[in-house]
């Protein structure tokens, strides 16, 4: 199987919350890097991608969790290219613990960007083969997040995006759209475990956008909707949680 295997990650104090869980934006950020790693693997470093003015860019996540890893967890995180749909790049991963059991997976999809243009390009503008790993798949492409036209937001607060959230491809990191949308919770709720999260990316942020987050909490099936969109209405990221019982 043409997979990547990533480097053991041990999880430290700076990578947990007070409750010593691991953050979300920490995971997600950990995927990335391997992602990222699996690309080098097959012949494509990233800086040689940026210096063609070109980088892959999320745009939908689902995520599922057996558990939350926690502080003085060893993790492996493993990922593969699962081939194009159209413009979409298909990836999925599996996170394992220091005993080798699955305690998660995720479905992806990604869009590679023109740079300069911030501009989607076709799978065919990429120098490059990336061979998918055949008769490897967790599923499905993930579906968009769409929250249902019936529910009702409410304004949990306002981001202004600042330099400690900007990465490389001059614009707001992925992984901070998830540490905000866990901050829409109350106590009580955030201290209950994550089972999935599921996110869509609309539109870039970049510094000093100003933007709304809007959430909708449902107490009964432990589900949150989050939304995050500028005073001109453009929205930037929907994302779901689902809180275990």
């Amino acid at each position: 199987m043409n997979t990547y295997w990533s480097d053991s990650i041990a999880l430290h104090s700076d990578h947990c919350d007070s409750l010593k869980r691991c953050r979300l934006s920490s995971l997600l950020g950990w995927m990335q890097r391997a992602a990222d790693a699996d690309i080098a693997r097959l012949g494509i470093p990233i800086e040689e991608l940026m210096e063609q003015e070109m980088a892959w860019m999320l745009t939908t996540l689902d995520l599922e969790l057996d558990r939350m890893p926690r502080y003085g967890d060893v993790l492996r995180i493993e990922t593969w290219h699962k081939g194009e749909k159209g413009v979409q790049w298909l990836r999925d991963f599996r996170i394992y613990d220091e005993n080798e059991a699955i305690i998660g997976q995720a479905r992806t999809t990604w869009v590679l960007v023109n740079l300069a243009k911030r501009r989607i390009l076709r799978a065919s503008a990429l120098p490059y083969e990336v061979p998918a790993t055949s008769g490897e798949s967790l599923g499905d492409i993930p579906a968009k997040v769409q929250i249902p036209e019936q529910m009702k937001l409410n304004e949990a607060f306002t981001y202004t995006v600042r330099h400690h959230d900007m990465d490389m491809n001059g614009h707001m990191n992925n992984t901070i759209f998830a540490s905000l949308s866990l901050d829409t919770l109350e106590d009580e709720p955030y201290r209950a475990e994550l089972s999935r999260f599921r996110i869509t990316y609309h539109q870039e942020a970049k510094l000093r956008d100003v933007f709304s987050i809007y959430q909708s909490y449902d107490e009964a099936n432990k589900q949150c909707w989050v939304r995050g969109r500028s005073s001109e209405g453009m929205i930037h990221f929907e994302a779901e949680l689902t809180l275990r019982s």
